[in-house]
């Protein structure tokens, strides 16, 4: 798993307020197509984050752990083009 990956993550959820079960975590092909059209994100005003893990398989991992961390979300998305984690906060 990367830790450079998960600190931004961390710092990011941590700038921009609440806990943990406030945002949700998913993976993705194509983040910004699932922040802000599937999701409906706010990409002015929402708070969220995406970063290339470089891997599907890294993806999943940074995935498993937000949520054992409390993050919404699931872990049988994505297929094997999945390599960006992204996170964002929930209304």
């Amino acid at each position: 798993m990367s830790s450079s990956i998960t600190s931004d993550i961390n710092s990011h959820i941590a700038s921009r307020g609440g806990s943990y079960p406030a945002w949700y975590i998913g993976i993705a092909a194509r983040p910004r197509e699932r922040l802000f059209s599937d999701h409906g994100v706010s990409e002015q005003h929402g708070a969220w984050i995406y970063r290339d893990a470089g891997s599907e398989a890294a993806a999943r991992l940074i995935e498993k752990h937000f949520i054992a961390l409390g993050c919404r979300g699931g872990d049988g998305g994505g297929g094997v083009a999945t390599k960006y984690v992204y996170a964002f906060r929930m209304n």
